[in-house]
């Protein structure tokens, strides 16, 4: 009866997110028409923080109970899903037509971001010890997660400054006023879209990690595979139903906003509240993650000014994911 309960959580949930999905992507692509903001941008900020707080949720109460496997487990594998999962089936959906002068600095942030992760969770390998006690042999500390936090702010005001040069270019917003709505439509249409997402986040968490646990699979596991896999589930729809309506700059820059977000802000803020240890995540899957993010920097670095992710290379990214995925499991 309880796996009922479980299975049901998990559906409601993922009807929620896919719905808050629509209406948060339908509200914010509106609101970057009214004042003349590029998609991309929008997706950089208000889609990305606003899908990503299922993951700031999981990894900050999870920090706070000083469960440093679910924390750091959430982030790892909710960025190697984002770029491998959600770009590749993004690119499935419809080929992702990408502005290089858009993606130019945005993408090199993915990167570093991964190397972020990798640098902070082995430090301890690049320094002889200096008999300080840490509360795990390989942590992210206080220091580590304040410095996210500052790169975070950095990032923030460059996307920000992008919307602000932008600003003036849609002030011939032409003549079919009739088809726009109006903007607390828009605004009310992206708050209620958030809340959809959250709890459905919520939910999908909890049912998805219930089933986990009656079947018996590890901690460690449920946090690198379902927890991240579900509290990724607001990006997939909201890139995928942006894909649907043509918007794949949006799909895009959510997937992008979404892992510096992730990394910097959500990982930054657990690590402030308490030192994560980095306990079952291994060095393979911050190795995975690392070699994701060079992928898709190499994906949107090179070649002319408009650039593609094709179904085929989609495709590949999809079957690098399950890939990953079955070793975990296996």
């Amino acid at each position: 009866m309880q796996e009922l309960f479980f299975v049901l959580e998990f559906t409601i949930g993922l009807l929620a997110i896919i719905k808050g999905a629509d209406w948060l992507t339908d509200g914010a692509a509106s609101i970057a028409h009214h004042f003349g903001i590029p998609t991309i941008v929008v997706g950089l900020t208000i889609v990305a923080v606003g899908s990503s707080a299922p993951e700031f949720v999981v990894s900050v109460v999870s920090a706070f109970k000083g469960n440093a496997d679910m924390a750091l487990g959430n982030v790892v594998g909710s960025n190697i899903f984002n770029i491998l999962g959600i770009v590749g089936i993004t690119a499935m959906v419809a080929p992702i037509v990408i502005d290089r002068r858009n993606m130019k600095y945005d993408v090199p942030f993915v990167v570093l971001s991964s190397l972020f992760v990798a640098i902070t969770a082995f430090d301890r390998l690049l320094s002889p010890s200096d008999g300080n006690v840490m509360p795990y042999p390989d942590s992210i500390s206080r220091s580590d997660g304040l410095l996210m936090l500052c790169t975070f702010a950095v990032f923030m005001s460059y996307t920000l400054s992008i919307a602000q040069s932008n600003k003036q270019k849609k002030a011939n917003s032409e003549a079919s006023s009739d088809k726009v709505r109006p903007l607390w439509k828009d605004i009310m249409w992206v708050i209620i879209g958030l809340v959809l997402l959250v709890a459905g986040g919520d939910g999908l968490v909890e049912g998805a990690s219930g089933i986990a646990r009656w079947i018996g699979v590890s901690e460690s596991v449920i946090a690198l595979t379902i927890v991240s896999a579900g509290t990724s589930a607001p990006e997939l729809a909201a890139s995928v139903m942006a894909a649907r309506k043509g918007d794949t700059a949006m799909a895009l820059g959510n997937v992008v906003g979404s892992v510096v977000f992730n990394v910097f802000f959500v990982l930054g803020t657990s690590a402030v509240i308490f030192p994560l240890g980095i306990g079952g995540v291994t060095t393979t899957d911050i190795m995975v993650l690392l070699a994701s993010s060079v992928i898709l920097w190499i994906l949107t670095a090179f070649g002319q000014k408009t650039l593609i992710i094709t179904r085929n290379e989609g495709a590949i990214l999809v079957i690098m994911a399950i890939a990953y995925y079955t070793y975990l499991v296996i």
